[in-house]
């Protein structure tokens, strides 16, 4: 029997693998959906620079209209950030460098929340 996958969490997964195509680290995925009503998944992705936080946003934008005809309702890709994000509704995306990412704390903030952790390929 085929399990029909949940079309948010598809997305996700589509997201979370369009910044590891562009060399995302420390990819999570919290279901805050479980948790709060703001969205069903936070993506969580660290890049190590202005330039990587950029193109990780670029793939997953690209990737996501290709795939589900979808654009973010909101993005913040200020240059100068060391934190980007992309809000779908269902999804947001946080892309950060490894200082914003300590900084902020969005794991240990949404902690009840479930977390996956995604798999990194070489």
């Amino acid at each position: 029997m085929t399990k029909i996958l949940d079309p948010s969490y598809a997305m996700t997964l589509t997201a979370a693998a369009a910044a590891q195509d562009r060399k995302g680290e420390d990819i999570v995925i919290l279901a805050v959906g479980e948790v709060s009503y703001i969205a069903d998944y936070f993506l969580i992705v660290t890049g190590l620079s202005r330039v990587q936080l950029r193109a990780i946003a670029m793939g997953i934008e690209e990737k996501l209209w290709q795939e589900y005809g979808r654009q973010p309702r909101h993005s913040n890709n200020e240059k100068e950030s060391g934190w980007i994000l992309q809000d779908y509704g269902e999804l947001i995306v946080h892309i950060m460098t490894p200082k914003e990412r300590a900084f902020y704390g969005l794991e240990l903030f949404w902690g009840h929340a479930p977390r996956i952790m995604m798999a990194q390929t070489a």
